[in-house]
């Protein structure tokens, strides 16, 4: 059951860090200037994302390895929901994020803003797949 703990606390730690984010760090961004906020949000997404693949890589293939070893579908369930995170950002966010990093701070327009407001709600999504995977696990104990 260890690798089942594993993959619940990798959960627990991606879904805090992207609650954090949309809870807190964006709403704070977002209160700069759109040039500062640009300029903050570049840094901080880089390190996130060195961060928030490893989390759903150790989250993932736990659960994975948890259901297999012990064929309860619930360890299944979560490494997928956790594994969503991958094609989520590659293919729905990265179009944003690709945009946002290739933006001068000295660009910023209106399509910085309404770039930003919608990698904040796409971000959302993030978390509530985060959080699903959590409570499966959970269940799954």
């Amino acid at each position: 059951m260890a690798l089942g703990i594993i993959a619940l606390v990798a959960a627990a730690l991606f879904t805090g860090a992207a609650f954090y984010i949309n809870y807190a760090e964006h709403p704070a961004r977002m209160s700069l200037t759109l040039a500062e906020a640009l300029r903050q949000w570049k840094p901080s997404y880089e390190r996130a994302l060195q961060m928030q693949v490893m989390l759903v890589i150790v989250s993932a293939t736990s659960g994975l390895l948890a259901a297999i070893l012990s064929g309860d579908w619930r360890w299944l369930l979560g490494a997928f929901a956790m594994a969503a995170n991958v094609p989520y950002t590659l293919i729905v966010m990265m179009p944003i994020n690709n945009a946002l990093k290739e933006t001068a701070p000295l660009e910023v327009g209106e399509s910085t803003q309404v770039e930003l407001d919608k990698w904040g709600q796409m971000h959302a999504a993030r978390t509530g797949l985060g959080a699903f995977a959590l409570l499966v696990y959970c269940w799954a104990l």
